[in-house]
């Protein structure tokens, strides 16, 4: 697997194209997590074993709702039927929503599909793992289209479309 930069520099354009499709939505986003920090702290945190490492990629709320994403595009050598999802990282994905439920942790895959850790967790009885044991390989079908997930394009909140039904 390459390294933490190499890997910044795939993932950066697609956790763009993830806040713009959510701003689409009618979505506020604001990028978080590793990628944010000054230098010396990303640094730092590459030699822990810190869940910090695994921290979501971005806040959104929209009206009333709030959620974290963490962006994960494939690396150009993976084109298959499959996500590869990091243990690490559903392990760490598991521990921030113990942490802060009840706000939702979605992993917002490159094709623009989601999975949450704690499918991915179920999925694995039914899913292999990479030959290394350091990823998760999950049926691309296991996945929810991105508009059920987050709405579709142009359409009000829920909080906003009940409150205009009310009012009507």
């Amino acid at each position: 697997m390459a390294d933490w930069s190499a890997r910044k520099a795939l993932g950066d354009p697609h956790e763009h194209a993830v806040a713009r499709a959510l701003q689409e939505r009618g979505w506020t986003v604001h990028l978080c997590g590793q990628g944010t920090y000054p230098a010396p702290i990303q640094t730092a945190l590459r030699n822990t074993n810190s869940a910090l490492r695994q921290f979501p990629d971005m806040i959104a709320a929209r009206g009333s709702a709030l959620v974290t994403i963490d962006a994960k595009d494939r690396m150009p050598s993976t084109h298959t039927q499959r996500y590869a999802i990091s243990r690490r990282s559903v392990l760490a994905g598991m521990q921030f929503l113990g942490m802060n439920a009840p706000v939702p942790l979605y992993y917002v895959l490159g094709d623009l599909r989601v999975l949450t850790p704690a499918e991915i967790m179920h999925y694995t009885a039914y899913a292999s793992l990479h030959f290394s044991g350091s990823y998760y390989l999950i049926n691309s079908h296991n996945a929810h289209r991105f508009d059920d997930v987050f709405g579709e394009v142009g359409a009000l909140p829920r909080v906003q479309e009940r409150h205009l039904r009310w009012a009507s």
